[in-house]
């Protein structure tokens, strides 16, 4: 069973959506059987990648919030993140242009280590306050991981994996995301946002029976004849 989720890596709820779904999933009997991508989603990409805003100064600017509206934000988020097993230190996050992030994001899927390497860019982004449009923060993390420092140089220096960026973000469009995370389970349901980890468990498991389960025991009780033979 596949699990696609779109999210960027300066949203909060992309990060509490990441945890809600795995500690949902790790209930689950067939969570073996389930294989899960993260795509890429840009809120905004009109941010410039040589500079940083801190959170308030994001809200003010960008969204003409008031600061204490933004402090009360701010703390609402904080409160869901512990509930969901984060500290977040969003006076220490930095605010800028996220195409760098998603461009090792889709190398670490290469490597097959993009769940890692999703959760290594939030908590750097989140927890660390560490600017995550840094090609030395970026370069960090991935060799963390194993990858190769100039394999991540190449492909910050290049277009190697715009296109992915890219692609990733039209079907977004083309399925009609317009905010993240947004989660496609297994090419039949959606879920969109934060949502608690007993809704991601139950349609999980929704989801399990009605295209796999029911496909095994259908393939099972399949009493027919082709130009191969016949299965009993």
């Amino acid at each position: 069973m596949k699990i696609e989720i779109w999210s960027d890596v300066m949203c909060p709820f992309c990060y509490i959506g990441k945890k809600n779904f795995e500690q949902a999933l790790d209930k689950l009997p067939f969570k073996n059987e389930v294989e899960v991508e993260w795509k890429s989603f840009q809120l905004d990409p009109t941010l410039n990648s040589g500079e940083t805003k801190t959170t308030s100064e994001y809200f003010r600017e960008k969204k003409g919030f008031p600061e204490e509206q933004a402090k009360q934000m701010t703390a609402q988020v904080v409160q869901m993140g512990k509930a969901a097993g984060i500290e977040f230190n969003l006076e220490k996050a930095l605010i800028t242009n996220t195409f760098s992030a998603h461009k090792i994001l889709h190398l670490a899927k290469k490597h097959n280590i993009s769940i890692e390497m999703e959760e290594e860019l939030f908590r750097s982004h989140f927890l660390n306050g560490e600017n995550i449009g840094s090609v030395e923060v970026l370069s960090t993390l991935a060799q963390k991981l194993g990858i190769n420092k100039e394999e991540v140089l190449e492909t910050l220096s290049s277009d190697q994996f715009d296109n992915d960026v890219h692609q990733d973000i039209s079907e977004a469009r083309n399925n009609g995301v317009s905010g993240v995370p947004f989660f496609i389970l297994n090419g039949k349901y959606s879920i969109s946002g934060a949502q608690p980890a007993e809704l991601f468990e139950e349609a999980l498991t929704k989801t399990y029976h009605e295209t796999v389960q029911h496909s095994k025991d259908s393939k099972d009780n399949n009493l027919s004849c082709d130009t191969d033979g016949c299965s009993i």
